[in-house]
């Protein structure tokens, strides 16, 4: 458990500390034109591989794959805090994306190798706040090693790959598994990597490196989109494939993997906006901002516990990710009634419902996945799961970000130049160097915090008004996801105590199986 719990805080960790840190990286490194870049490389490296890692633990055991994934994401760590210039730094990022793609499918999969699913959700749970922990504190951690010396974001992954890997050798060794004659699909490997990326490449520049109309993007989108369909055909035809078509067959696993999706896009799209809203409204620095989101990880790091708790004590887990879903929603949409002059109070009882909603669904959703197939499908599966949230975050990341940059645009067109109006020829010069060309660049709070009251209060009322937007649209989205869950099967987790006979349900999935 500790072997596998620190090498899942290793790659959720990563997902989120480099953001707040990065203005002090390019501020030293240069490159600022290659500035997404640092984020873009460990997401596309971290989601590609995903499956990757998922099928090929089926095929030659969990064990030697999982030290793979920790000594490639140390050594990308390491060589990231030597980096010298941004180039050094993105390639460096991409290994580390490598590493942590089998880190978190890894984790749940290994554990339900040992554990019955009825069994699982207890230690699942746990798991489910590690996740909490490291997405609230990657920009808190971030933050503080920004004011110091950046290079730690990287350098503190070094020891806890290492006592992970020792742990993981000890210790892993013990769990069983049986080699069986496989053949791996390299050819659908390929075609999923450049098929993924390619997508994730137009979603990523999008709007902010080409505009959506360019050729660039379209000519991404059209490669990620045949490609995909090569994909689909080739793992139709494989003996071992990476991603097995059938499985979708099953209702709990397509459903399962659709929610999971609509909830990633949901809550990686809307969530990172949350600490912009701390640092560009109430004037907190990023290491503060990190502190203010404690509500949130308090109510998934509690909500994951007796969440699995519960699973595991009744038996089943439909209605855990419909009550999440609900919860999640409820909270986003909650967000569009924040202003300017709200308190923090109102924020943080925000939060703590959007914690409470997360908490509920991501492991629940994990757990139908793995009841719904065969141990030999066991990697595949749980990864999948991974893969489509990862994608739908990198959607909504793409999607909520569009909205939330144009109608910024058009708030402060109507706004800012009325808060010129009693500024002296000075202060306007001065305004108008920091914005340049007119867009606001929301990136850098301090910039807007310097401006002059009546500019400042125009960007942040502009800000304001369109995170609206942003969340009344995300919560939109979030209301398909319950609906998605609803539709769930409610099967009862398999495998009851020791030495009990299969139940029903158990012998109903399994009929589905063969199916």
């Amino acid at each position: 458990m500790s072997g596998l719990m620190l090498g899942m805080l290793l790659a959720a960790l990563d997902q989120t500390i480099v953001g707040t840190a990065l203005p002090t990286i390019v501020g030293e490194l240069g490159g600022i034109n290659h500035y997404s870049w640092v984020v873009t490389a460990y997401l596309l490296a971290s989601t590609a591989s995903t499956p990757l890692y998922g099928k090929i633990s089926d095929l030659i055991g969990r064990r030697p794959v999982f030290l793979f994934s920790i000594g490639t994401f140390l050594v990308g760590s390491l060589l990231a805090g030597l980096s010298q210039n941004m180039t050094e730094l993105i390639f460096t990022r991409g290994i580390q994306g490598i590493g942590a793609g089998g880190l978190m499918t890894l984790a749940f999969t290994i554990i339900s190798d040992v554990v019955s699913p009825r069994e699982r959700g207890r230690y699942q749970g746990l798991f489910g706040a590690v996740f909490g922990v490291a997405s609230v504190a990657g920009p808190l951690v971030g933050g503080y090693f920004a004011e110091t010396n950046w290079r730690w974001i990287f350098y503190i992954n070094v020891p806890l790959a290492i006592v992970a890997i020792i742990v993981a050798y000890r210790v892993m060794r013990l769990i069983p598994f049986h080699k069986r004659e496989h053949k791996i699909d390299w050819l659908g490997a390929g075609l999923l990597v450049i098929g993924v990326s390619a997508l994730l490449l137009a979603l990523s520049w999008g709007g902010s490196e080409y505009a959506w109309t360019s050729g660039t993007i379209l000519g991404l989108f059209a490669i990620g989109a045949v490609f995909t369909v090569l994909f689909l055909v080739q793992e139709s035809r494989a003996s071992e494939p990476i991603l097995p078509l059938r499985l979708f067959r099953r209702p709990t696993f397509a459903l399962a993997n659709g929610a999971g999706f609509i909830l990633g896009l949901v809550m990686f799209g809307s969530i990172i906006f949350i600490p912009l809203y701390l640092q560009i409204v109430k004037g907190a620095s990023p290491t503060k901002s990190g502190l203010l989101m404690l509500p949130m990880m308090a109510g998934v790091i509690v909500t994951s516990v007796l969440t699995g708790r519960a699973m595991s004590r009744i038996g089943r887990y439909k209605w855990f990710p419909v009550a999440g879903s609900v919860l999640l929603g409820l909270g986003i949409l909650l967000f569009t009634q924040l202003q300017v002059d709200s308190s923090l109070g109102v924020a943080f009882c925000y939060m703590v419902l959007i914690g409470i909603g997360l908490g509920l669904s991501m492991q629940s959703l994990i757990m139908a996945v793995q009841n719904a197939v065969e141990m030999k499908d066991l990697g595949a599966g749980t990864s999948a799961v991974t893969f489509f949230r990862s994608l739908g975050g990198s959607f909504g990341v793409a999607i909520l970000g569009a909205v939330l940059s144009s109608r910024l645009a058009t708030e402060t067109a109507l706004r800012v130049p009325d808060s010129l109006r009693g500024l002296t020829p000075e202060q306007t010069a001065s305004v108008q160097g920091t914005l340049g060309t007119g867009t606001i660049s929301i990136n850098e709070p301090s910039k807007i915090l310097a401006l002059p009251d009546a500019v400042r209060n125009a960007i942040q009322v502009s800000f304001v008004d369109s995170l609206h937007t942003v969340f009344l649209v995300a919560g939109l989205i979030a209301i398909v996801a319950v609906v998605v869950t609803v539709l769930l099967p409610d099967r009862e987790l398999r495998g009851g105590p020791a030495g009990q006979p299969p139940t029903a349900a158990e012998m109903e999935a399994k009929a589905e199986s063969l199916i």
